[in-house]
């Protein structure tokens, strides 16, 4: 009993160990909420080519004020809601499929982006944990940050809860009711693009639609009513966090990769149950 008390609250002796634990936690929750919608309406490519798109706003942040963590939030939040918009409309109105849009878009923008990157001589040091994600070197403020545009977005996910959801399973009804569809679809996009924003130092660019999509994916499994799959999306969300930032601290691997391959654990877990199950 010892050995496992140890086990789990040496970590928790270091302030960033502490951080790291609380982000992953809320971060998570926005995750899944958010992507119980990305799953269900199938955009996990809009939200890959959305993380991917960012990168030359924070490169560009990154270039003009000299390095300032802090204020590289703000250029990828930006950044984030310009890209989904742009994305959201040249898909509506292109004549092109809406994959291939954002398949273009999506090259450009991150060709663009380490264009930009290739520029800084200590980008492999200073930009990579926006690339793979670095949840322990979150400070205090950026914690405020996340906690507070997380609030904001599940608080607009809530209050739309009815509409996003009768858009989401039949927008020929949202339509017929006479639904703002446009608007909402805009500020769907604009949620994704916030959590985004708010999930990239924990996770980084790299890996940021594991995030959006592997929880509420695997929720999608136990169950098809909304509210349940965005609880149990949150659930193994923030169990991810929690067990990959162990993992990460005992192991000394990417906090970002050991995190998403946790969620990865528990979707494969919970797929080989359901086919035994079934058979």
């Amino acid at each position: 009993m010892t050995i496992i008390t140890n086990f789990l609250v040496q970590p928790l002796q270091y302030e960033f160990m502490q951080r790291g634990m609380i982000a992953a936690v809320l971060v998570g929750i926005v995750c899944a909420v958010v992507g119980s919608y990305v799953v269900l309406r199938g955009m996990a490519f809009f939200g890959d080519a959305l993380a991917h798109t960012i990168l030359p706003g924070i490169a560009l942040g990154y270039l003009i004020t000299g390095g300032a963590r802090d204020t590289l939030f703000w250029w990828a939040l930006g950044t984030a809601i310009i890209a989904a918009l742009g994305i959201g409309a040249i898909s509506k109105n292109a004549e092109i499929k809406e994959d291939t849009a954002i398949g273009i878009i999506f090259a450009g923008m991150f060709a663009l982006g380490v264009a930009l990157i290739s520029t800084v001589r200590s980008y492999a040091v200073d930009l990579s944990h926006f690339l793979f994600g670095d949840v322990l070197s979150v400070s205090t403020q950026s914690l405020w940050l996340i906690l507070i545009f997380g609030g904001l977005v599940l608080l607009t996910v809530f209050a739309f809860y009815k509409e996003f959801t009768t858009l989401s399973f039949d927008p020929i009804l949202a339509a017929t009711l006479r639904l703002p569809v446009g608007l909402l679809n805009n500020l769907l996009l604009t949620l994704i693009a916030v959590t985004v924003a708010v999930s990239l130092q924990t996770v980084g660019v790299a890996l940021m639609v594991a995030m959006l999509v592997t929880p509420a994916a695997t929720a999608y499994l136990i169950t098809h009513r909304l509210s349940t799959m965005m609880f149990l999306a949150a659930v193994f969300a923030s169990l991810s966090g929690v067990i990959g930032l162990y993992l990460s601290f005992y192991l000394s691997i990417a906090s970002g990769a050991a995190i998403v391959l946790t969620a990865t654990v528990f979707f494969m877990f919970t797929l080989g149950w359901k086919r035994l199950r079934g058979i």
